[in-house]
Order: structure tokens, then C-alpha cells, then sequence
């Protein structure tokens, strides 16, 4: 674990060092959405969740960019809770699976409560099922005590262990219908986030469950079958190692980018003003409309479409992605291929 907390360490520091460190986050929080939907089956992809955003035709069927968009909603609701003050709980992991669950085809499987009859995993009855989790009437019981465990109750451990072991012990439990895998993960940032080891909740790991699925769901499984709660530890850390140094370079990618970019600005001559606070806007959102860039900025339609205009064919920074006439829609093209890097 000390590789990772070292990597965890560096992020943190990044965090802090960042001068708009919200803005990555509205990006990397997205990024997380897609990527543990995506693990689910979901074929959303960073683009088509910021154009579902805005209300514009995402490139895939509305259910899955509804998931994912409800995931983002989760997170954030979990982590404003933690920061509130409220610890982890029934009550705060139901509502957060509320809000997970409460479009697309979630709806009808159970939101915010506990699943009352007997599931499994694999296979089309539980005789052939690869893990049959705990019966509907001992979820309570089973969940009472990770709860303690989590809150420290008797006594403290190391919050990445805790992390750890508590993302198995939650998906072991499987207490919901649906939608367990992705509040598994979203437990993972809630703890870190509880014990205040990053400062803003920077790290997901979906991208590392996403890209060793078969070796995640066969460390979970051996886990169930032998205890072999050293080889999951082993990947778990190497896993957020790996995550934590990836999310400190794409910072440090993206301010470089910004800063890059920043400076051609001036060429603009009098419209260069007003292209800064179109590209910070787009800082936060790289995929945006007129209408967002002008609730964002405060500038008119008309200059915001000469800015865009000069970033297209001047700087080549931002492309038109629609090509329409009108209900245009705008890209920071390569913020969103260093977003996008590590997930291939």
C-alpha cells in the first residue's frame, strides 16, 4: 500500500496546487460516470453525456446517457452529504442509490431500498450461479455490521484498507435489485473522501475495473471462495497507485493546455477578452452550446459567435460537432482527448 499512498499523496498535493481545481473536477467526476456505467453495459461516452446535459440528441439510446447522468448525480449528492457531515449510513447509502436509480431503466428496480427476495450472479438459477449473495433477510444484519466497520466501530483502520475491504464486503452483501456494482465503486470515493485523505474527491477507479474486468471479478470472487484478501489488497493498490498517478499527469496536462492555449489569445486583438472567458468556460465544460457559453460568461450570443468563430478558424482550438446551421454545438477538442487517453 505505501506505492499508493505515495501516488495518493502526489494527487493531493495536485489538487491543491491547482488554481481552478473545480472546473477538472466537473470533467473527472463525468469521466468516472461513464467509465462505471460503462462496466455495467452502458455505451455512453463523455461526449454524449455532456450533450444529454444540454439537452441536445446524444449519439446513444437515451436509457444509458440517463444512467450515467444519474450517477453523477449520485456522487455528487454522496460527497456533499459527507461533507455535511453525515457518516456513512443506510440512510445515506439508500439515498444515494435513490438517486442512482431514479431514470432509466433503474426506476423500476427499487430505488433507495434494500431488495426483498433472493439473487444471484451467473447462471440462470442459483444451483448453476457463480455466487449466490446473503438472503433478503439478513441484508440488514450483514450491511449493520460493515456499517460499524466503516465508522470505525471497535476499532480504527487505515481508510485505503477500509476502502478496500469494505467495496468487497459490499458488493459480497449485494443489497440492492440493481445498481450495486456502481454504488460498490461510488462507496470507494465516499470513504476516502469521509476520511479526508484527498482534499476533493479525485480518484475513481473505474477505469483501472474497467480495463482488468476479468482479474477485478476474480480477485472479488476469490475472495468469497478461499479469503484470499491479500491478492485483492495487492490488486486494490495497484489500482489506485496507477489511478492516482494517471489523474496527476492529466492535471497537469490540462493546465499546460490551458495555459498553451491562453497564450494565443492575444492575437485576437479586441475580442481577446471576452475569447478568455468563452475558453475558461469551456475549461469546465469542453463540450457546450451558445445558450451555456452565455449563462456561463455573461457575454451577448452575437460576441460569443465571433469568439467561437476566431477559436475554430483562427486557432484552431474548439470544432463545430453538429454540423448544423443552428442549436450549434462547440468541442474543446483536445481537452477531451487527454480525458480520454487511459481509456483504451
Amino acid at each position: 500500500m505505501n506505492a499508493a499512498m505515495l501516488a495518493l499523496g502526489r494527487l493531493d498535493a495536485m489538487s491543491t496546487l491547482l488554481p481552478d481545481a473545480p472546473l477538472f473536477l466537473y470533467s473527472y467526476v463525468r469521466k468516472e460516470a461513464v467509465m462505471s456505467s460503462q462496466i455495467e453495459g452502458t455505451q455512453s461516452s463523455l461526449s454524449d453525456l455532456m450533450l444529454y446535459e444540454m439537452e441536445a440528441q446524444p449519439g446513444v439510446p437515451m436509457d444509458d446517457v440517463q444512467e450515467v447522468s444519474c450517477y453523477v448525480h449520485a456522487l455528487n449528492l454522496g460527497v456533499e452529504r459527507i461533507r455535511s457531515g453525515h457518516p456513512i449510513s443506510y440512510r445515506l447509502l439508500t439515498e444515494v442509490h435513490q438517486a442512482l436509480m431514479t431514470s432509466g431503466r433503474g426506476i423500476n428496480r427499487g430505488p433507495g431500498q434494500f431488495r426483498q427476495n433472493q439473487v444471484w450472479i451467473g447462471g440462470h438459477r442459483p444451483d448453476e450461479a457463480i455466487f449466490v449473495p446473503p438472503p433478503a433477510n439478513r441484508i440488514a444484519e450483514c450491511w449493520g455490521q460493515l456499517e460499524k466497520f466503516i465508522n470505525d466501530i471497535p476499532e480504527a483502520t487505515d481508510p485505503l484498507i477500509k476502502a478496500a475491504l469494505a467495496h468487497v464486503q459490499f458488493e459480497t452483501i449485494h443489497p440492492f435489485m440493481d445498481g450495486n456494482g456502481r454504488v460498490g465503486r461510488l462507496l470507494i470515493a465516499l470513504i476516502l473522501a469521509e476520511t479526508k485523505v484527498l482534499q476533493d474527491p479525485l480518484l475513481y477507479l473505474s477505469v483501472f475495473f474497467k480495463k482488468h474486468r476479468h482479474v477485478y471479478y476474480e480477485r472479488l470472487q476469490q475472495v468469497r471462495e478461499t479469503g484470499n484478501w491479500e491478492a485483492w489488497l495487492l490488486f486494490f493498490a495497484d489500482a489506485v497507485a496507477q489511478t492516482a498517478t494517471q489523474a496527476v499527469a492529466t492535471a497537469q496536462q490540462l493546465q499546460q493546455l490551458r495555459a498553451k492555449d491562453r497564450e494565443t489569445l492575444g492575437g485576437l486583438g479586441r475580442l481577446s477578452a471576452s475569447a478568455q472567458q468563452v475558453l475558461d468556460a469551456m475549461f469546465e465544460m469542453p463540450i457546450a452550446n451558445i445558450n451555456r457559453l452565455a449563462s456561463k460568461t455573461g457575454l451577448t450570443h452575437a460576441t460569443i459567435n465571433k469568439v467561437l468563430s476566431s477559436l475554430e478558424d483562427q486557432l484552431d482550438i474548439v470544432r463545430e460537432i453538429t454540423g448544423k446551421k443552428r442549436n450549434r454545438v462547440y468541442a474543446y477538442s483536445a481537452y477531451i482527448q487527454i480525458l480520454n487517453q487511459d481509456q483504451s
